[in-house]
């Protein structure tokens, strides 16, 4: 899945999140370097010594591996040929490629050719031209007329939704224009329909992700629009919006400012709304917010009480109705959190250190998103504040990513369990270190090295492709820089590595697995030739699909891996010495036809090592999963049809399924979870002057666990703590019992009721001052600290009411007093 990156404000929360299933892998961008072009003109001459002209040394080839290669036979070689279309996009002048795949299965796909007018130039605006094939890349026609031949904005991209919607927007200048223009499309793109906003656009059209006729847009002046009939006509729901975002069902949240204009000084003065109805209506959440998001099940916000306090997360996991504070440590203004991962059982959230340190901790959470338990430390967020965090999506619970160690070096870990442990990569199976190197591992690339461009790729993996991983990487003691990066595959979801391409590489995984692509990235010169491998990377034939080779710019291949044809993308000098794009496409279903039977599959036990208990191999959060996968020797096609199966049995529960409740710890010697020091002010924090009672046995079972019997709780001793409550929602008190019967079930209000009636007492017998002093010592004295905030007061634009939550009434309907923060705070 892509993950994105939102930043959100000074303490800035950073989503890496999925932006929808309609933008999941769906669209590419070339570009031609100036580096290249001037390449295409002439080549200067190499340099004889061993140092780059910046003065830095080469990089050095790392350890050696070898890897099976077999040649073409002149009948592979034929079919290939036969089944290889080369398109030129002559006289096409764009400095950019948009390439967008639209519908599922339908093979089309449209590209966007754009070129700018330089800043520095006389020219304005640009040109822009829109191509559509309808047989996966291998043509493509021109109907820039169908779109007026409109300059598009570059920066909106091919916007594309749910079923076959297309949505283009125009580029036009703000003055003297009453709103925008775009242009919709319900047929992926065969025909399309001119629009003009009743606004000015200040980012792209978001799509509802069931429905594509539901579109939400933020104007240039903060203007929340909504469509309900693909843009056709437009309704205004808010003024001074800063951020919006789509919820469960038909749930929409947003953010805004009073003033109606957000001015980014501003931020931390926000008000976040959640309207059920479509922007009929509109309920506030909570105030001063400094930015939101939502994902999965979660909805999350970082609450800035004044301009010099620190930032504090909430979540909440039921749309809004209720919230909590997060059990994180709080964040100041140079610092940021990043949810870096979540579904609807849990959250992974890094939270950065103070400074300049460029690691930070990552958290995970509980189903509540509310515990939160440290994972890792000094993970790494590098300057751009880019994480190498990636989810490996080919088997459940593995996630990698880079981590700073104190020695200043970069190493890689791998977590098999949803980060419930780190471990360092194995050592290839085909990669021996040298001598001197004292510990030899594998340590993959990821954004960090790729914005630094070692690397052109992350690692790779896809859901119907099971267990397999392709990664850059370097093997050694940490990850090197001035080591050439070479490819690496797992066959088992990243427990064992072998060596597979020798340099860095574009790669595609094609036929759910059954087949993998691969184009060396060259610095200087030009491509022609494409690698293939059906075996998971272990052998490797090469094909040379041009005669013209051209500097190569990217691949690109339908979403989902169930195509068997991938497009190689580039561009070649024309005669006038302008360069002209190219796409060469390649079909390998020719060349690959025979379908899969079951004599091609093998079943294969996920998790399955040879650490631990032999009786618990494959259990993984509580589940064995075998699955039903091709054999790599066999050469045949899984096709479109092709459906991830296997089966599960759960596990017995053992104490790795738990994770430590609230108020407890894992001690360090034992795998038993001990009851934290009655003092540990963390007991106590509490979010809003109330706490609930928790009957714990001390554990909690980790998200997304399904093991059966095992491990029993009612042989642990159950206790009572007061972790603080849930937050309510603001809006009105609830209405009181009708009961005239009150029950006091615990020690906490019966302590309520004992000082409620000494205050009747008190106010008959004034006499005895002296009494109540000491009453109220006593009181104190005994009490637990409890941390809360000042009282909340949010101004309800609709209706003009004033909700005070500190005066509002407890959970069991009994008006609470109001007490001083001073008397509370030790």
């Amino acid at each position: 899945m892509i993950w994105r990156l939102v930043v959100l404000g000074g303490v800035y929360i950073l989503f890496l999140g999925a932006e929808g299933s309609s933008r999941e892998g769906r669209t590419v961008t070339f570009s031609r370097t100036q580096q290249n072009e001037s390449q295409g003109q002439g080549r200067a001459r190499q340099r004889r010594d061993t140092r780059s002209s910046s003065g830095t040394p080469r990089p050095f080839h790392g350890p050696p591996f070898t890897s099976c290669r077999t040649p073409l036979t002149p009948d592979e070689h034929r079919v290939l040929d036969d089944n290889t279309q080369e398109t030129g996009f002559n006289g096409d002048d764009g400095s950019h490629v948009i390439l967008t795949w639209v519908g599922d299965g339908t093979g089309v796909a449209l590209v966007l050719s754009t070129f700018s007018a330089p800043i520095d130039s006389f020219m304005t605006g640009g040109s822009s031209r829109l191509y559509r094939s309808t047989d996966y890349a291998k043509s493509f026609h021109d109907i820039s007329h169908r779109i007026n031949h409109t300059f598009i904005r570059e920066e909106f991209e091919v916007s594309v939704g749910p079923g076959s919607s297309v949505i283009l927007t125009a580029d036009i200048p703000v003055v003297d224009h009453p709103g925008g223009i775009i242009f919709t499309s319900t047929d992926a793109g065969a025909t399309f329909k001119f629009i003009q906003l009743p606004f000015h656009l200040a980012q792209r059209i978001t799509y509802h992700f069931l429905n594509p006729d539901y579109l939400v847009a933020l104007s240039i002046d903060g203007g929340l629009w909504l469509s309900l009939d693909f843009g056709a006509k437009w309704t205004k729901v808010h003024d001074g919006v800063h951020s919006f975002s789509w919820g469960a069902g038909i749930d929409m949240f947003l953010s805004f400012s009073r003033e109606d204009t957000v001015e980014i000084d501003e931020r931390g003065d926000l008000v976040l709304k959640r309207t059920t109805d479509l922007g009929k209506t509109f309920t506030a959440i909570h105030e001063n917010i400094f930015s939101f998001g939502y994902i999965g099940a979660f909805l999350f916000f970082s609450v800035m009480e004044d301009p010099r306090s620190p930032r504090v997360m909430y979540f909440s996991s039921d749309q809004g109705e209720t919230f909590s504070r997060a059990l994180l440590p709080s964040a100041s203004t140079e610092q940021f959190y990043s949810i870096l991962d979540g579904d609807v059982d849990m959250l992974f959230m890094h939270v950065d250190n103070p400074g300049d340190t460029f690691f930070g901790t990552m958290y995970t959470s509980d189903d509540r998103g509310i515990l939160f338990s440290k994972s890792l430390e000094r993970h790494l967020f590098e300057g751009h504040r880019k994480s190498d965090f990636t989810n490996i999506t080919s088997l459940r619970g593995v996630y990698l990513t880079n981590k700073l160690d104190k020695d200043g070096r970069i190493r890689s870990v791998i977590s098999f369990n949803r980060g419930g442990m780190w471990r360092q990569l194995n050592k290839p199976e085909n990669v021996e270190c040298e001598d001197q190197v004292k510990n030899c591992n594998l340590h993959i690339h990821g954004e960090h090295s790729r914005r630094n461009r070692i690397v052109p790729m992350l690692a790779l993996s896809e859901p119907t492709a099971i267990g397999l991983v392709i990664a850059h990487g370097t093997v050694g003691d940490s990850l090197s820089s001035s080591q050439h990066p070479d490819v690496f595959v797992s066959s088992d979801g990243g427990y064992n590595w072998r060596g597979t391409l020798k340099g860095p590489h574009h790669y595609s995984i094609l036929d759910s697995g059954g087949l993998i692509v691969a184009v060396e990235t060259k610095r200087e010169g030009q491509v022609k030739t494409i690698k293939f491998s059906t075996d998971e990377g272990q052998c490797w034939k090469s094909y040379n699909f041009t005669e013209q080779p051209f500097f190569f710019a990217g691949l690109a291949s339908e979403p989902g891996t169930k195509a068997m044809n991938v497009s190689v993308w580039g561009f070649r000098p024309e005669e006038d010495g302008q360069p002209m794009w190219v796409v060469v496409t390649i079909d390998f279903q020719s060349l690959i036809t025979r379908e899969c039977n079951d004599q091609d599959y093998e079943e294969w036990l996920a998790h399955a090592t040879d650490e631990g208990d032999l009786k618990r191999k494959g259990c993984l959060l509580g589940v064995k999963e075998t699955y039903r996968r091709l054999k790599k020797k066999s050469v045949c096609r899984n096709g479109r049809g092709f459906v991830v199966s296997k089966k599960q049995s759960p596990c017995l529960c053992t104490r790795e399924d738990y994770v430590c409740d609230y108020g407890y710890y894992r001690h360090v010697n034992t795998s038993e979870c001990v009851r934290q020091n009655a003092g540990n002010k963390t007991l106590e924090l509490c979010l809003n002057g109330e706490e609930d009672e928790l009957l714990t046995a001390g554990y909690r079972k980790v998200p997304s666990d399904r093991c059966e019997g095992g491990f029993n709780l009612q042989l642990a001793v159950q206790t009572v703590i007061r972790p603080c409550g849930v937050k309510p929602s603001l809006g009105p008190p609830p209405a009181r019992s009708p009961s005239p019967i009150t029950h006091f079930d615990t020690a906490r209000e019966r302590l309520v009721l004992i000082l409620v009636c000494a205050g009747a007492g008190v106010i008959v017998l004034v006499v005895i001052v002296s009494a109540i002093i000491a009453v109220k010592g006593v009181v104190q004295g005994t009490s637990s600290p409890v941390y809360r905030f000042s009282n909340l007061r949010i101004q309800d634009e609709d209706n003009s009411i004033t909700v005070d939550l500190e005066s509002a009434t407890s959970s069991n309907g009994t008006v609470c007093p109001q007490d001083s923060d001073d008397d509370l705070i030790e």
